[in-house]
C-alpha cells in the first residue's frame, strides 16, 4: 500500500566507494576496545576457556548437562536452548546459583557483542555500494553503542558494582535490543556477500539479550508484567518529586537553565554564520565539545539556516545542551531521505545519542518532501534526552525516537506517515502534533511504536497535548484518513491521555500495520481525551486497545512512572507535569 514503510530506494548500478582509510582506523579502534573490555569482564568472571560445552574424560569431549539453576533460570526466557547453551560455554555455570547466573548472563551478552563488533569490524574493508555501506556503518555505530550500553549494565548488577540503577538498566537492555533490530533492519531488501556476513556475525545477539532482559526483569529487576513499567517502590512514593513538580535527575542548575532568558546564559559555544561567533557551524560545536563531561556544556546556535551535512551528537559527546534563538529563528535544516540511497536511520538531518542530551528553542526541518518518503528530521538514541519548545518538521518518518529515556515539552511536529516512530521510553507533554496532507492513496498515522519484547520498558505516551490538521489537510480531511498509530512491531505500546484531537481523527482510532499483523500482545490506549476526534465509540476492538478508566494505570504513563523522569528532569530546567492532573 502507498502508505507502507517502503523498502530503501536503490539503483540499478551503484559506484562503490572506498572507506578503508576511515574504516582502517575504526578496525584499530575497536580492537583496542574489545582488549579493554575483556580486560574489565576477565576481572568480574573466571577466564573463559576453549571448550566450554563439553567436560573431557579420558580424551573424550562428554557433553555438559544444565544444572537445576540453570534450568529454572532459562525458563523465564523466550529463548530457553539458546539460554542453556550459552550458559554450557560460560566458565563456572555448573557450579552457580541462580543470582550468579543473573550476573553471569550480563557476560554471556557483552561477550557476544564484544566478538560480533570485532569480526563486523574486520570486513570493513570490502568494497561496497552506497546503500550496503550504509548499513553496515549503521551496524558498526550500533554495536559500539551496545557494547558501550552493555558494560554499564554489567557494572551495575555486579556485586559492589558501581552503576546505575535497575531503572537504567532496564532502559540500557531494551536499548541495547532496539540497536540490533535497527542493525538488521538497514539491511532489508538488500542481498549479497556483506549482508550474508554480517547476519552471521550477528546471529543471536537479539535472542541473547532478550535473554538477560527476561532474568534480569525476573529476578526483581523490574515488575513487567501487564502495563507495569516502574519499580513498585517508585510508584508507591512522591519522593522523588520536588516541591514545582519537577523531577530530581535534573540538576538544580541544569533545571533553571531551560527557563532562564537568552540573555542571562552564558555558552560554552556560540555558532554563527556570519562569523560573529566562537565558530561558524554546528558541526564544529560539536567536535569542539569535550567527551564524557561531567559538566553541562552549553552551545548556543544563533539565529540562521543551518544546513550541513553531517549532525550527530555521538555517544561520547554527553550533557551537550543546544540553545537556539527560537523555532522560528534558528533552523537545522536539510533534504536526505531513502532515495539518497541510505538507510532511514541515516537520513536524519541532527542525531543524538550522547547521555543528557538537550535542546530548547530550535527548529528542525527534513525539507525531502512526501514523495522522498522515510526523511528523518531529527533521531534521538540519548538517555535523559530533553526538547523543548522546538519545531520538527517533515513528512514520513519526521521524528525517530529511536531508543532510552526521552521527554518532548510544548514542541510543534508535523507529518503524515509514522511521523513520530521508534522504540524509546518517551512521553510527549503540551505539544501540538500536526497531520499534514500525505501522497494520494496514503493514509496518515501519528505514530508507529516498535516495541518486539514484552520485558522492554519502553513506549510513547502523549499526554496533555493537542492533536490537529495543518490548514492543508484540514481542507481535504474528507479525502485523506489520519490514525493515532499502528504497531511497528508485535508488542507495539503507545498511549494518548487528557489530549485535544481534533475532526481529522479517523473513528476507529488505530490501523493496523497490515492484514495479518496480530493486534493482541500490543498494549493501545486512551485516557481522558476531548474534542471531535477523542470519541470512542467507534474505536477498534482490538484485544490490545482498552479504554483506561482508572487512574493508576494511567499513571504508570505520565513522566514520574513511564520514564522515571522525577529523579532526572528537574536539573535540566524544562517545566513538566509528574503526574496526571496539574
Amino acid at each position: 500500500m502507498g502508505y507502507d514503510r517502503l523498502p530503501p530506494f536503490q539503483h540499478a548500478e551503484l559506484t562503490p566507494k572506498n572507506n578503508n582509510k576511515k574504516l582502517l582506523i575504526i578496525s584499530v579502534l575497536a580492537f583496542f576496545t574489545i582488549i579493554i573490555v575483556s580486560v574489565v569482564c576477565a576481572g568480574l568472571v573466571v577466564v573463559l576457556r576453549e571448550g566450554g560445552g563439553a567436560t573431557p574424560v579420558g580424551g573424550t569431549l562428554i557433553p555438559r548437562r544444565a544444572t537445576q539453576a540453570i534450568s529454572r533460570t532459562c525458563g523465564k526466557t523466550r529463548f530457553q536452548k539458546l539460554c542453556v547453551n550459552s550458559f554450557l560455554q560460560f566458565p563456572g555455570s555448573l557450579t552457580a546459583s541462580e543470582q550468579d547466573l543473573v550476573h553471569m548472563s550480563f557476560n554471556v551478552t557483552l561477550q557476544r557483542f564484544n566478538r560480533a563488533l570485532f569480526t563486523t569490524t574486520s570486513i570493513s574493508y570490502i568494497q561496497m555500494d552506497p546503500r550496503v555501506r550504509s548499513a553496515y556503518d549503521d551496524c558498526l555505530e550500533l554495536l559500539e553503542d551496545s557494547v558501550d550500553t552493555l558494560s554499564r549494565s554489567l557494572s551495575s548488577v555486579i556485586p559492589n558494582g558501581k552503576g546505575g540503577s535497575t531503572q537504567d538498566v532496564m532502559t540500557w537492555l531494551s536499548a541495547a535490543l532496539t540497536n540490533q533490530d535497527t542493525c538488521t533492519e538497514g539491511f532489508d531488501g538488500l542481498s549479497g556477500a556483506v549482508k550474508d556476513q554480517v547476519t552471521a556475525k550477528l546471529a543471536d545477539l537479539s535472542e541473547l539479550v532478550s535473554n538477560c532482559l527476561s532474568i534480569f526483569a525476573a529476578s526483581g529487576g523490574d515488575d513487567l508484567g501487564g502495563v507495569q513499567t516502574q519499580n513498585r517502590r517508585l510508584l508507591a512514593s512522591g519522593e522523588n518529586i520536588d516541591d514545582r513538580h519537577f523531577p530530581k535527575w535534573l540538576r538544580r542548575e541544569e533545571r533553571e537553565l531551560l527557563d532562564t532568558p537568552l540573555s542571562a546564559i552564558r555558552p560554552d559555544i556560540i555558532v554563527s554564520k556570519d562569523g560573529n561567533g566562537t565558530i561558524k557551524t554546528i558541526a564544529e560545536a560539536i567536535k569542539k565539545a569535550p567527551e564524557y563531561s561531567t559538566r553541562r556544556t552549553i552551545i548556543y546556535v544563533k539565529a540562521g539556516r543551518y544546513e550541513e551535512s553531517i549532525l550527530k551528537v555521538g555517544r561520547k559527546k554527553i550533557n551537550l545542551m543546544f540553545v537556539g534563538d527560537g523555532k522560528s529563528k534558528t533552523i537545522i535544516t536539510g533534504g536526505k531521505s531513502i532515495f539518497d540511497n541510505i538507510t532511514t536511520f541515516h537520513t536524519a538531518v541532527f542525531a543524538a545519542t550522547g547521555a543528557g542530551f538537550i535542546v530548547r528553542d530550535m527548529t528542525f526541518e527534513n525539507w525531502a518532501g512526501p514523495v522522498k518518503h522515510q526523511a528523518v528530521a531529527l533521531r534521538i538514541g540519548a538517555d535523559h534526552a530533553v526538547v523543548y519548545r522546538c519545531n520538527i518538521i517533515g513528512y514520513q518518518d519526521t521524528l525517530y525516537i529511536h531508543s532510552n529515556r526521552q521527554f518532548y515539552r510544548e514542541c510543534d511536529i508535523y507529518g503524515t506517515v509514522d511521523f513520530i516512530f521508534g522504540n524509546a521510553a518517551v512521553v510527549f507533554q503540551n505539544c501540538s502534533i500536526y497531520a499534514r496532507k500525505p501522497l494520494p492513496f496514503q493514509k496518515n498515522t501519528i505514530t508507529a511504536q516498535n516495541r518486539k519484547d514484552p520485558n522492554q520498558n519502553t513506549g510513547i505516551s502523549i499526554h496533555a497535548c493537542r492533536i490537529l490538521p495543518t490548514p492543508d489537510l484540514a481542507a481535504a480531511k474528507g479525502s485523506f484518513q489520519t490514525y493515532l498509530g499502528r504497531p511497528w512491531k508485535l508488542y507495539s505500546r503507545t498511549v494518548f491521555m487528557l489530549s485535544y484531537m481534533s475532526d481529522h481523527i479517523h473513528p476507529r482510532g488505530w490501523l493496523e500495520w497490515n492484514s495479518t499483523f496480530p493486534v493482541d500482545m500490543l498494549y493501545y490506549g486512551e485516557y481522558m481525551n476531548y474534542g471531535p476526534g477523542g470519541a470512542i465509540g467507534q474505536r477498534v476492538r482490538w484485544p490490545g486497545y482498552r479504554v483506561i478508566t482508572s487512574d493508576i494505570e494511567a499513571a504508570k504513563f505520565t513522566v514520574a512512572q513511564f520514564i522515571y523522569g522525577s529523579t532526572w528532569l528537574p536539573s535540566t530546567g524544562v517545566t513538566f507535569l509528574a503526574g496526571l492532573q496539574v
